[in-house]
């Protein structure tokens, strides 16, 4: 198979899957679980266009995938006012209390 005849597939496929939550939400209404894989089935498409936009303009699908540069970092003593209200533990907030 092809690249566009494996995306049609999947596109059919969540098509199905679309039309089967469909099926699922009349007989079980409109409940937490149901809605939960209503939204997963949306990211889902929303994915899939994604993808095809990326497959389509012939690149790889996340920006970084095709390169790996190096960010150096200095080993040099950061300047200890950038911590003075930090604390190691908790909220961090000046008085050690909750706001």
């Amino acid at each position: 198979m092809s690249l566009k005849d494996d995306l049609t597939a999947v596109e059919r496929s969540l098509d199905d899957l679309a039309r089967t939550v469909g099926k699922l939400e009349a007989q079980l209404g409109k409940n937490l679980d149901i809605r939960r894989v209503r939204s997963d089935t949306d990211h889902l498409r929303e994915s899939l266009g994604l993808l095809k936009q990326s497959a389509g303009a012939g690149r790889p699908p996340h920006p970084g995938a095709a390169t790996h540069e190096m960010v150096p970092i200095s080993d040099a003593p950061y300047n200890s006012a950038l911590w003075t209200d930090a604390q190691d533990e908790g909220l961090g907030s000046r008085n050690g209390h909750a706001p």
